[in-house]
């Protein structure tokens, strides 16, 4: 007799209870986006309980803005969770006309028990989605293209512990709080060129992986502990990257590596604070390819999403394609987007000449993603090219404009912090002078918002 998925999932979050004194939290609360956000746009509300118990327990829980008393409770509801199993809630409430300083309470309590957790939460008066400022970025532990990476790549590369920790202190000194780790395994190759499926994966890991052998030839031992713990502390989110199989492959063997990728990122550090969500790494064109690989990437978001919320209900998963050729795509993100929590495109100020305007894309994007109740952020990009390919900082003038011509992202982040911004604490500088001055002059634009 074989165990039903469920009921495997419950069994593996008890026996990893069990066997480790890190594991995950019992009632944790994320909010979509996190803090800060605008008063025009409707807060996803997400909630997880886990029952670490041998025996089923009932939940009353309950959700409150700022304090915690019946006059300011947004939502209730019973949850009844079986031994080992995460249950979650939703809740979609509108911010308008709620400008200010504010905490989100979830309580919930199981016979003499109660569990509480809570975040912060500010709403600007913006008169629009954006916020218009960056809420975080990208970061590669290394770079998976040696000419485009040449400028910061080896420094990564060179990268300790303490390190890391220093680069997360320096996005956080700038408000950007969000770390979307780029991918956790390299394997520079793309779908239809490789033959993973019959000669095995050859990708090497960026942490202590048991999956596989190989590791890439970094100074960190685990870069990803370092820099959740160090985002623990100062209260950010990280969203670990659920990669490298291949770029652009949503293929049923790319579904099966993440799955397995998801469950062992989930097992090491699914007790962290700091872990918001699920980064799909793979990429893909606006346009989501041909028949056969539209077709792809819907089954795989219908299969991956639920399995990564039953390990954790709240956490939400991302895809960040570009924002090219979405011209005729349209019925096929429709069912897409039913399975992705969080779009995030990018390259809207370099469309191809015989393409939608940039304006015209992010309207399309954003109609799509509010028809399937989908959130729509914006992946700006901090890097120009360089005339060997290389990528380098952008001139913040660039950044400025995009957050002025494209105002209806409910979140920015760009790609990448590492190699384009470098911190003045920082003792190692990916990207050198001109990843400083990007930093720099990002910190003067951010006194005039504040």
């Amino acid at each position: 007799m074989t165990l039903s998925l469920s009921l495997l999932v419950a069994v593996n979050i008890l026996v990893y209870a069990a066997a480790n004194t890190t594991s995950p939290p019992t009632i944790a609360l994320t909010l979509i986006p996190p803090s800060p956000v605008t008063d025009r746009i409707t807060l996803d509300v997400r909630g997880a309980l886990r029952n670490l118990t041998s025996e089923p327990r009932k939940y009353d829980v309950a959700v409150y803005l700022d304090r915690e008393e019946p006059g300011a409770r947004l939502h209730q509801q019973r949850l009844e969770a079986a031994p080992g199993e995460a249950k979650g809630l939703r809740l979609r409430w509108p911010t308008r006309e709620r400008a200010g300083k504010h905490r989100i309470l979830l309580v919930a309590k199981a016979g003499d028990q109660t569990l509480r957790d809570e975040c912060p939460l500010e709403i600007l008066a913006t008169g629009q989605r954006s916020t218009r400022r960056l809420g975080g970025a990208w970061v590669d532990i290394y770079h998976h293209d040696p000419q485009t990476g040449a400028a910061f790549t080896a420094e990564l590369g060179k990268m300790t512990d303490d390190q890391w920790r220093e680069l997360v202190r320096a996005m956080h000194d700038v408000d950007q709080n969000i770390l979307v780790i780029t991918m956790m395994f390299q394997n520079f190759t793309h779908r239809g060129k490789h033959k993973i499926e019959t000669e095995g994966y050859q990708g090497k890991a960026y942490y202590p992986s048991r999956l596989y052998p190989g590791r890439m030839p970094i100074a960190s031992p685990d870069a990803l502990e370092a820099i959740l713990s160090e985002a623990d502390h100062l209260g950010m989110q990280v969203m670990p990257g659920v990669g490298c199989y291949a770029f652009f492959d949503f293929t049923p063997g790319a579904l099966r590596w993440c799955k397995q990728v998801a469950d062992e990122l989930w097992q090491r550090y699914g007790h962290h604070p700091s872990f918001y969500g699920w980064y799909v790494s793979a990429e893909k064109d606006g346009g989501l390819g041909d028949t056969e690989e539209r077709d792809e990437i819907v089954s795989f978001f219908r299969e991956f999403t639920p399995y990564v919320r039953r390990l954790a209900p709240d956490k939400p998963v991302m895809l960040a394609p570009n924002c090219f050729n979405l011209r005729g795509a349209e019925e096929s993100y429709k069912k897409l987007l039913a399975h992705v929590d969080i779009l995030c495109p990018f390259g809207y100020h370099r469309m191809p000449p015989t393409d939608l305007r940039g304006e015209e894309a992010a309207t399309l994007m954003l109609s799509l993603c509010d028809e399937a109740g989908c959130h729509l952020w914006m992946d700006v990009e901090s890097f120009d090219f360089a005339k060997s390919g290389a990528l380098v900082p952008r001139p913040i003038d660039g950044l400025i404009s995009d957050f002025t011509r494209f105002p209806n992202f409910e979140k920015i982040l760009h790609y990448e912090f590492p190699g384009m911004m470098s911190g003045p604490e920082m003792s190692r500088q990916p990207g050198g002078p001109a990843s400083m001055k990007l930093y720099k002059d990002y910190r003067e634009y951010l006194k005039t918002l504040r």
